[in-house]
């Protein structure tokens, strides 16, 4: 709240449009404002996004509005809204250099927000004037950050192959509207069980994806398989043990959870708050080094690990009959690799050249 009041203060005192005894209307301050940032256009958003992938969008509209009508689908889109940006934001941007564009849907709460933001100590600030309307009506690239409003699930899930089904997430980082769900839920069903590969990254989302399985199926979920280490594959891991189903990840896996199972909680529970409620770090039941072998029914499933590529311990599901690849973090589409310290993009194309 004192970030609040300083920036509303700060905005006041830098407008001088205010007599003693006089209120200022919201037309007055907003173009007071607007005359004291960066405000760019379309074209300079498009641009300044081609040549910077480390820009962060800010969207300040309401979580109503985005789920109903969409949001930018470019480079490091984030949600805050507007009444909870001083709050957040810190969550989101680290340093007071990163570059950061904020907009809404016809410029009225971005201007404010990105001189809250400068007054705040941000330096590299810009506020996208035409808004996200004028970008949607212009054709540009969006998507409806929740495709499934009624769950907690971005999305329910599809059959991408016979017998197997996948709940498609979201291409944008861990954020509280798609709830972790920024990976794909998958699982195959067979005629002696089904198996899910990816716990969920939470335990309210491997409860959702479980009720959509029941809707598909009355066979049983006898296997879930952790893709790698990070949340969104592990925290749904305490649903799936109540429910007595075994757990399977690479050896690595193990280790990575042992060694910082806390701190992969903990900076989920920073994304998505409440909507962690019941997860909890679970080690696995079984697991295996370079291929598992799981006969189901009459479904043969592999699991696989190909080598380092995103994480060191990413593992792939291969059903030989079909001829389909669950490929998890060793390939991905419309969203850019995060790098991280462990990362081996050398690893990953050597994988697909052989």
């Amino acid at each position: 709240m004192k970030h609040f009041l300083f920036s509303i203060l700060c905005i006041f005192a830098l407008t001088n449009v205010v007599a003693e005894g006089e209120i200022v209307s919201s037309e007055q301050m907003l173009e007071a404002v607007k005359k004291r940032i960066v405000n760019i256009n379309t074209d300079e958003l498009i641009e300044m996004l081609d040549k910077d992938p480390s820009i962060v969008l800010i969207d300040v509209r309401t979580r109503p509005e985005i789920v109903q009508l969409g949001t930018i689908r470019r480079g490091q889109n984030r949600h805050i809204p507007r009444g909870w940006l001083e709050f957040r934001i810190g969550d989101e941007v680290e340093k007071a250099d990163t570059p950061i564009i904020v907009y809404c849907g016809k410029n009225l709460r971005s201007p404010l927000a990105a001189k809250t933001l400068e007054t705040m100590g941000y330096t590299n600030v810009k506020n996208y004037s035409d808004g996200f309307l004028e970008w949607k009506a212009l054709g540009l690239p969006y998507e409806i950050s929740d495709k499934a409003p009624n769950t907690i699930l971005y999305s329910r899930p599809i059959e991408v192959a016979e017998g197997v089904f996948s709940a498609i997430g979201a291409t944008q980082p861990p954020t509280y509207e798609n709830a972790n769900h920024n990976n794909n839920l998958s699982f195959v069903v067979t005629t002696d069980g089904v198996l899910v590969f990816n716990a969920g990254g939470s335990y309210l989302l491997a409860k959702a994806i479980h009720e959509e399985i029941k809707k598909i199926t009355d066979q049983p979920v006898k296997h879930v398989v952790f893709e790698n280490a990070q949340s969104h594959a592990i925290l749904g891991a305490k649903y799936w043990k109540e429910q007595g189903v075994n757990i399977i990840s690479h050896e690595y896996t193990l280790k990575i959870i042992m060694a910082r199972g806390d701190q992969i909680y903990k900076r989920a529970a920073r994304f998505i708050r409440d909507r962690i409620l019941g997860s909890e770090i679970v080690l696995p039941d079984q697991t295996f080094s370079t291929k598992m072998t799981i006969p189901m029914g009459d479904t043969i499933i592999e699991l696989m690990h190909l080598g380092i590529s995103h994480s060191p311990d990413d593992v792939q599901l291969w059903l030989p009959e079909q001829k389909v690849l669950i490929s998890g973090d060793i390939t991905f589409n419309e969203r850019l690799l995060p790098v991280l310290e462990h990362t081996d993009v050398a690893g990953s194309r050597s994988w697909c050249s052989n």
